[in-house]
């Protein structure tokens, strides 16, 4: 079997150790192609995610700011994004959104900076990656009035909504991306968003070092894990696990045309 992992942070400090040997792990485990998420830090480092993809094959790579870095934009850092948007291995723009858990950056300036990185993706014509987290209303508002309209679609990352939620995206065209919280025990309810999603609009990922699956709950997450979400989700939908690996991989490459 194969693996599409559609999101990691293969630049967190915290593969500085070992980061050569989780690539070789995922490699040897089947992950055949990592999207490496190039939020870094946040600004003014833009390429953290290029920088991976640059020394790997089998790594690509998104350019972006997290909400929770919206406060560090300037007029440059858009300039250098729409600019990193032509690098042949950066598929799409994110992560972005909207994050009121923390508040690390004011919620207006999380607001602006996510609506105007939305205006450089359509431009180039790149789908998006989505953070939301306890933002849902708001999210969801600024996706209808500024990316619907451009048909672009993109990845609802670590999907933890309830099963409205996901219909919610899902109308607005986007693929949503399931990662180790399917395979909680108590996530009920982002596990009966798994059993609804269409084949087509589903996807996988681990955002390591994040959020391990079971039965890896509580260590540092690696793209080698992938397997035990694909598994989880081929029990919650009632198929073969290869089938899960094959649609999830198709459905990245048609959507990131990542060839």
């Amino acid at each position: 079997m194969s693996f599409i992992d559609s999101h990691c942070h293969l630049d967190n400090p915290q593969f500085d150790p070992d980061r050569e040997a989780v690539i070789d792990r995922a490699l040897a485990a089947g992950v055949e192609r990592m999207l490496a998420i190039g939020t870094g830090d946040g600004p003014p480092d833009l390429e953290a995610g290029i920088r991976l993809a640059d020394r790997n094959e089998a790594i690509y790579a998104t350019v972006g700011i997290h909400p929770h870095d919206a406060s560090k934009a300037t007029p440059e850092t858009y300039k250098r994004l729409a600019s990193l948007l032509n690098h042949p291995k950066v598929v799409a723009l994110g992560e972005m959104g909207l994050d009121y858990h923390y508040d690390h950056s004011p919620r207006e300036v999380q607001r602006a900076v996510f609506v105007e990185q939305m205006l450089i993706a359509g431009g180039a014509g790149k789908p998006i990656v989505i953070h939301t987290r306890e933002a849902w209303e708001d999210t969801l508002a600024l996706l209808e009035n500024y990316w619907r309209p451009r048909g672009l679609g993109g990845i609802m990352h670590c999907f933890s909504g309830d099963a409205d939620q996901a219909a919610l995206c899902l109308d607005l065209g986007f693929h949503l991306s399931f990662g180790g919280i399917v395979t909680f025990p108590k996530s009920a309810a982002v596990q009966e968003a798994a059993r609804r999603t269409p084949a087509d609009r589903l996807l996988i990922e681990t955002d390591a070092p994040y959020l391990a699956p079971v039965p890896h709950r509580g260590k540092r997450n690696e793209p080698a894990f992938i397997a035990e979400t694909a598994r989880k989700l081929a029990e919650l939908r009632g198929v073969a696990t290869e089938e899960i690996t094959r649609v999830t991989s198709e459905n990245f490459l048609q959507l990131c045309r990542a060839l």
